[in-house]
């Protein structure tokens, strides 16, 4: 049974993303593993005499260890069932967390909330590995809770025992990949919640920039965007009977629609395309939009 592994690295970020994925490990039933990325075998040295400091490597170890021991002991206390195992490596957190994600069900990691700052975090180690792992990685702003996932009860107060938010998935009809869409299916399954479904199409795309839109083409080419949605959602509602799916063809970027749609989602899913012959791999515009603004945890699923 392959586990749900958490990157945790003391950061308030990192922290909303423990507790995120102890509640996923739970929900789908398989164990939670803590993991610790550090090079602080890297020499340290005092200024001058360029020796080395083992003192400060050594404190480092020993405040990893009592961090992750904590973060078990208070993830045990809320999910006393759950199966945690903590583990340390000390190497660089990017190829440490590569490594570990080939055998992981899902790779859940911290993300600070940017706003309107241009790019995503550059050279971060969320943003590196979400654009090289070949499994699926979850991202969850600092401050996530529990009932942020949920629907406010009957008197609008916030609460954990109402039913979950709508799954969001952005899908692109040109590439429409099975294991984006399955992914954001089994999410709303095991949530019992609705799935939304965003697909933006450019009218620009057929018309050219410098053409006068035709309205009564345009009315057509929406037509057609929403029959292939329902096309493609098909076989997949059949797959999924008990998870209700609404669907929308917007005129637009998907990015921005998707980034709107968050603000009451528990999850949003998008997908990243592979690129074996990129050294480093890439993140496409619409993932960096969303990555970049959405309100709710982002899963990012790479595909063939």
């Amino acid at each position: 049974m392959l586990a749900i592994t958490v990157g945790l690295d003391g950061s308030p970020e990192s922290i909303a993303a423990a507790d995120w994925a102890a509640r996923e490990a739970a929900q789908r039933q398989v164990p939670l593993c803590l993991l610790n990325a550090r090079d602080s075998l890297r020499p340290l040295y005092a200024p001058f005499t360029a020796a080395a400091v083992p003192d400060m490597i050594d404190a480092q170890r020993t405040w990893a260890a009592g961090f992750l021991l904590e973060a078990e002991s208070r993830l045990t206390e809320h999910h006393p069932g759950l199966r945690i195992t903590t583990q340390r490596i000390e190497e660089q957190p990017v190829p440490a967390l590569l490594t570990a994600a080939k055998d992981t069900e899902l790779l859940v990691l911290g993300s600070r909330r940017l706003g309107t700052v241009a790019g995503f975090l550059v050279g971060s180690v969320a943003l590196a590995v979400v654009a090289r792992t070949e499994r699926p990685v979850v991202l969850v702003r600092a401050g996530e809770r529990p009932e942020d996932e949920h629907l406010p009860d009957a008197t609008g107060t916030e609460a954990i025992t109402t039913p979950y938010r709508d799954v969001v998935l952005g899908l692109d009809l040109e590439s429409p990949a099975d294991a984006v869409v399955e992914f954001a299916f089994e999410a709303a399954r095991r949530r019992a919640a609705g799935l939304r479904v965003v697909h933006g199409w450019n009218p620009a795309a057929v018309y050219g920039y410098g053409a006068v839109l035709d309205s009564g083409l345009n009315a057509e080419l929406a037509e057609e965007a929403r029959h292939g949605l329902s096309d493609v959602l098909r076989p997949w509602k059949d797959k999924f009977p008990g998870v209700e799916v609404r669907e929308q063809a917007v005129i637009g970027g998907a990015g921005r629609h998707l980034v709107h749609a968050s603000r009451d989602a528990s999850l949003v899913v998008v997908g990243r395309k592979r690129n074996h012959a990129l050294v480093g791999g890439r993140i496409g515009p619409v993932t960096h939009a969303v990555l970049q603004h959405a309100s709710a945890p982002v899963a990012v699923v790479p595909h063939d």
